[in-house]
């Protein structure tokens, strides 16, 4: 038996990063799986790989910038599994520039994918989640506790997300559920090669976290004794690139 065996999980971004590292942690450890992304065929694979442990796993191909699309998945959810003991919100959109040239449009994603739909699902499955006295976690970013140049957008999502997780966590604390939000600083995920792309630096992972390590601490976290409740967790790479 697992220390997840009879839960259920709903995983934003599990095609790739922290999201899979998660999901292939819990999965580890006998939850059954709801696997969302943008990317239907990454979120199969991620599926395939996962496909020998004894664990109930399902995908959803959901586009979290689209209300409707985030709706369909949380009626998905309610219909198919009527139970949802975990929600971890790992998807992420990211754009870089000064503001004086950044185009608002990109804004608007951000704050769509960062923060509008771990809002609007987070409400829709919240019934589900206070029947099962869930948990609920926001992985963040070491941006949404310091901004710096060129990350205007970026960190003004995860600011705002930081303050939906803060007031949600004092609404739902009666109710026996848990809010944990988690700060990593760069972690070698897709995304951070995207970062630094858009930097026009070399890439090498091996400097960084890796998403592993972050999944880690969440399972941590996820597996104390309901006497405890953590509230926030910053990571960041032992070795410090200038």
């Amino acid at each position: 038996m697992g220390l997840f065996s009879g839960q259920l999980a709903v995983i934003t971004g599990a095609g790739s990063g922290i999201g899979k590292a998660i999901a292939m942690a819990l999965g580890t450890e006998g939850a059954s799986l709801c696997l969302v992304g943008r990317n239907r065929q990454r979120l199969d694979a991620v599926a395939s790989e996962m496909q020998k442990m004894p664990v109930v796993i399902r995908t959803y191909g959901t586009d979290l910038s689209v209300d409707q699309d985030v709706d369909a998945l949380v009626d998905a959810v309610k219909r198919e599994c009527g139970k949802a003991h975990l929600l971890i919100h790992s998807a992420g959109d990211f754009s870089m520039g000064l503001i004086e040239h950044s185009p608002v449009a990109d804004l608007d994603r951000q704050y769509r994918i960062n923060l509008r739909a771990p809002y609007l699902l987070t409400q829709g499955l919240l019934p589900l989640i206070r029947a099962c006295s869930g948990q609920i976690v926001f992985v963040n970013s070491s941006a949404g506790l310091a901004a710096k140049a060129k990350v205007s957008q970026y960190a003004a999502t995860k600011h705002a997300l930081k303050a939906l997780a803060d007031s949600l966590r004092e609404e739902v604390n009666a109710d026996g559920i848990r809010v944990l939000t988690v700060y990593p600083g760069r972690t070698a995920t897709p995304m951070q090669e995207a970062v630094h792309r858009m930097e026009r630096k070399d890439y090498k992972p091996e400097q960084f976290m890796q998403a592993e390590d972050v999944a880690a601490v969440v399972i941590n976290a996820l597996t104390l004794p309901l006497s405890a409740e953590v509230t926030d967790i910053n990571i960041r790479p032992m070795k410090k690139i200038q």
